[in-house]
């Protein structure tokens, strides 16, 4: 009985430490699927327009997974090299700390946690397996990790004069791509604003209130009880505004939407939506949520998955940014993939001539397409970052 109790003891143990090694990479590889190999094959028009553009994406995920990001990977939607390829100017890399078990678009608690389990068998660093703020830290101390081993393939922005610098040297012909810090989710912060400073200092330079369920700052779209902004939220955004920090709106509640707008005096963003215009859930923006964006000169960034989009190709993409322009002006819709946050998605990052061609299709003249696939982005960068 002892060397039965043994060999199963022994078989536990193989397993468990076959999970830890094999367990986190195959989660990755089945949450971020992307449905269709490259290479990606556009229209001549659409290729040759395409190289011409300065392309900005506002949202992907890709800090959270166990991955050398510096490689050229065969799985998930984003890395250096990729990027590069890809001719993607800016990308915005969102850090998530925290995600329900269950989570859905209608009505999620906050009384689970997804990541805790994730963070603990890949193996993170000890403080980050019970505070969100080391969470966030941490995966900010990767970005720049990934940024100095790149050989200056890539760099961070922080501020306007890291922008003017990183667009002269694309000017120049160099092959490089920047990266920009966001926040998903300001339950991050724990509760305590004195650590905006601490976040700022990490490069951190977008922060969204909520994430898929309410916190102390205010209510998510997807959240139990959907509230507004509480005191502390309020608070916040006023120390954003200061600090030079761009709010973003990606699932907040509209109540939530309501205040910010009304108290932001600076553009403010939806870093990753759908609209209801074209696909009618809880998860995207109605048309008077997107006038209340537009009006502060802010931008929608457009997804790519089918919560998003109620699709899986580049034709419903289009669909999504054509219906928004005409709501509100071109200068108002951006790029918002949602790139390696555990969605499917038809094209990795090497695939967005697929947009254009669409967009052509759908016929968006030439001057708005290059506002949509990255000048809108950039201006308010320029407008909002210290």
């Amino acid at each position: 009985m002892k060397r039965v109790l043994l060999i199963v003891l022994a078989l536990l143990v193989a397993l468990a430490a076959a999970f830890l090694l094999v367990g986190p990479h195959l989660f990755d590889r089945v949450a971020n699927r992307v449905l269709n190999d490259p290479p990606y094959v556009a229209s001549q028009r659409a290729e040759k327009l395409y190289e011409e553009l300065f392309v900005v994406d506002l949202h992907a995920d890709p800090l959270l997974w166990d991955r050398d990001l510096s490689q050229k990977l065969t799985h998930g939607a984003v890395d250096v090299p990729r990027l590069i390829e890809g001719n993607v100017a800016i990308q915005s890399f969102f850090i998530v700390t925290k995600s329900p078990w269950g989570q859905n678009i209608d009505d999620t608690s906050a009384d689970s946690d997804a990541i805790t389990t994730l963070v603990a068998v890949q193996g993170w660093p000890r403080a980050t397996w019970n505070s969100l703020l080391e969470r966030a830290l941490h995966q900010s101390a990767a970005l720049h990790a990934l940024a100095a081993k790149s050989g200056g393939a890539m760099v961070i922005l922080k501020s306007k004069a890291d922008l003017e610098a990183y667009r002269a040297a694309r000017e120049r012909g160099e092959a490089r791509v920047a990266g920009i810090l966001g926040l998903e989710g300001a339950h991050a912060l724990e509760e305590n604003l004195d650590n905006l400073d601490a976040l700022f200092r990490a490069g951190i330079r977008i922060i969204a209130p909520t994430h898929f369920f309410d916190n102390a700052i205010g209510g998510s779209a997807h959240g139990l009880h959907k509230g507004g902004l509480t005191q502390l939220g309020k608070q916040m955004i006023r120390m954003m505004e200061k600090q030079n920090i761009l709010l973003d709106l990606a699932h907040a509640s509209s109540a939530v939407i309501d205040a910010a707008v009304e108290i932001s005096t600076r553009p403010v963003i939806v870093s990753h939506t759908g609209v209801r215009g074209t696909c009618d859930n809880n998860r995207n923006l109605t048309d008077e949520q997107i006038r209340k964006i537009a009006s502060t000169g802010g931008v929608i960034g457009i997804g790519y998955w089918d919560t998003a989009v109620c699709g899986e190709d580049a034709a419903v993409i289009a669909d999504a940014i054509v219906y928004t322009a005409n709501l509100v002006g071109a200068e108002h819709v951006a790029l918002g993939s949602d790139f390696d946050g555990a969605v499917a998605v038809p094209f990795d990052t090497t695939g967005l001539s697929l947009i254009v061609d669409a967009l052509l299709e759908q016929g968006m003249s030439e001057s708005d397409i290059r506002l949509v696939m990255g000048e809108n982005a950039v201006r308010v960068f320029t407008e909002v970052l210290p």
